[in-house]
């Protein structure tokens, strides 16, 4: 029997719940949509139910309302099935004037379009995969919100997690079903299933569009090439017209396909005023839902990255992204990155809506950690000469300073940089 491992997301969607008539989670196949909601629903219609699926459909056509009638929350799960059943949630909404009423979950690989968007009545909830302290492969020892509010508090770190199991946690993933595989061998299986599936069926079946299957993996491998990294969308589709001839327009179909399906999940650039907007890199950072996609679409193992750890650098910050997308969920954060022409960067810019923000480095050994904080370092030095520039329109400096490593050891610099192992943090 499988056990319901706690997420982040179960404390998100209380606080949904308690806000909005009904709540919608999105997120990529396989991250625990249907279960999260379900530790938290007293009633439910499951539209895959074959025994019952033909009657929910036609019940759903005729007289959606009737299939609101249990106790609340009540969870559709696989809500798509039965479009009808929105506008009839959205009016339950108006007619009660109550919160947590519905719970809706599906399958991200068809995009449906409602009348009514659902605004102020139904709330849309991203689910990400686990992150390492979900899985339990972080001792959570560090809590980033806790650093955030007390980081005079922080007295060193050490992480139990070992290189190998890093790299096979990076290969395998966070989707939830992995972890209830015996054999490590299997385990992996189930990212190369997602993306199989994605470019066999659900590129096609997300909206109705056929799309060549070949295509789309080859996306995703120049993808998977350049993960983490400022690649263009020219760069992408050059590596597609060597193969392939399909026009530009048609390219940037498969690319909206794959953001729908919740596979590619880029990430924007943070843009102050400290250097001159034509010195700032705007462009989108490459990286997928999960690094295990990225893995999977290059047909590698973890036994590849013994000898590789250029292509596992980037990999482990994909990790790091991920985890940290999970972590600011609760924090009411967001993720960026900073990068300019002069090549100071910060590879990660935490900002939460309070004001408070981060910059992080990601550096998978101790070797890169002085690199790290110096650019980090750099970008502060810069945004205070700003402010001694421009006194009427200073910015914040930034609130922590981290460099986040896949090492042993945690401690703080003496330049203010906090050194912390993925393998000891949580949100």
């Amino acid at each position: 029997m499988k056990i319901y491992k706690k997420r982040i997301a179960d404390q998100i969607l209380d606080s949904q719940l308690n806000s909005f008539g009904a709540t919608l989670i999105v997120g990529p196949k396989g991250c625990g949509k249907t279960s999260t909601a379900k530790q938290k629903a007293k009633s439910f219609i499951e539209f895959q139910d074959e025994d019952k699926r033909d009657g929910y459909l036609a019940t759903a056509k005729t007289s959606p309302s009737f299939l609101l009638d249990g106790e609340t929350p009540r969870l559709f799960d696989e809500w798509q099935d039965a479009p009808s059943i929105w506008g009839a949630i959205r009016k339950s909404i108006d007619d009660r004037g109550e919160k947590g009423l519905y719970i809706l979950t599906g399958s991200s690989s068809r995009f449906i379009k409602t009348p009514h968007t659902g605004t102020m009545r139904i709330s849309t909830m991203m689910m990400y995969p686990m992150s390492l302290y979900e899985s339990e492969e972080s001792n959570g020892s560090v809590s980033l919100s806790e650093l955030f509010n007390h980081p005079e508090n922080f007295k060193g770190c050490k992480s139990s997690l070992s290189m190998d199991e890093l790299i096979f946690a990076i290969c395998r993933g966070g989707f939830p079903e992995s972890l209830f595989i015996k054999e490590d061998k299997n385990k992996l299986a189930i990212a190369r299933h997602l993306v199989t599936q994605t470019c066999l069926k659900d590129i096609s079946y997300i909206d109705n569009v056929k799309r060549n299957p070949d295509i789309a993996e080859l996306i995703l491998h120049s993808y998977a090439r350049n993960i983490c990294t400022l690649a263009s969308n020219k760069t992408i589709y050059q590596d597609v017209i060597s193969n392939y001839q399909i026009s530009e327009k048609t390219f940037n179909d498969y690319i909206e396909a794959l953001k729908k399906l919740y596979i590619i999940d880029d990430i924007k650039a943070w843009c102050p005023s400290i250097r001159a907007k034509t010195s700032i890199r705007s462009s989108y950072k490459r990286n997928f839902i999960d690094p295990s996609l990225a893995i999977a679409s290059l047909k590698l193992s973890p036994k590849y990255f013994k000898t590789d750890f250029r292509t596992l650098g980037f990999l482990f910050e994909s990790l790091c992204i991920r985890d940290l997308k999970v972590y600011s969920s609760i924090m009411d954060g967001e993720i960026s990155y900073y990068h300019d022409r002069y090549d100071l960067e910060a590879d990660c810019v935490l900002h939460l809506y309070d004001g408070k923000y981060a910059l992080i480095e990601f550096k998978l050994g101790d070797r890169d950690v002085d690199l790290g904080a110096k650019h980090l370092c750099k970008i502060e030095e810069l945004i205070i000469k700003h402010n001694e520039e421009d006194k009427n329109h200073p910015l914040r400096l930034p609130d922590l300073k981290i460099v986040i490593t896949g090492s042993e050891y945690g401690y703080k610099r003496e330049d203010g940089v906090f050194v912390i192992p993925i393998g000891c943090l949580k949100d």
